[in-house]
């Protein structure tokens, strides 16, 4: 049976998301809490809340079995991207991209892949 979380709106690029996601993707829950807390990466923290809150979620079904759970799925999507601008030279402006990003976190009991 599967079990999500979901982040939304988090201000941090996708990109950068992604690459901490692909270090955990198919790994079992406990393995990628592991590689996150050793990740020197902004990206990684944020990641290991939604995987935390996805694990709890999987706590209040009573016919899962949270030691055997594994990530199924993690998919960083672009959210909205805030707009500032800098004063440049000559009078001119330069737009500053916040992007920010959507975590979803899938997982499901079995055997981890990776």
């Amino acid at each position: 049976m599967e079990v999500r979380a979901r982040l939304r709106f988090v201000r941090v690029a996708p990109r950068k998301a992604r690459l901490v996601a692909d270090l955990i993707r198919g790994k079992g829950s406990e393995e990628a809490l592991n590689i996150l807390a050793f990740t020197k990466k902004a990206a990684a923290r944020i990641v290991a809340k939604v995987l935390k809150s996805a694990i709890a979620n999987a706590g209040q079904k009573t016919n899962i079995d949270i030691d055997r759970l594994y990530i199924k799925r993690i998919t960083v999507d672009q959210g909205p991207t805030m707009k500032r601008f800098q004063p440049r030279a000559l009078g001119r402006a330069t737009t500053i991209r916040k992007r920010s990003s959507h975590i979803t976190i899938v997982l499901d009991e079995g055997e981890a892949t990776g």
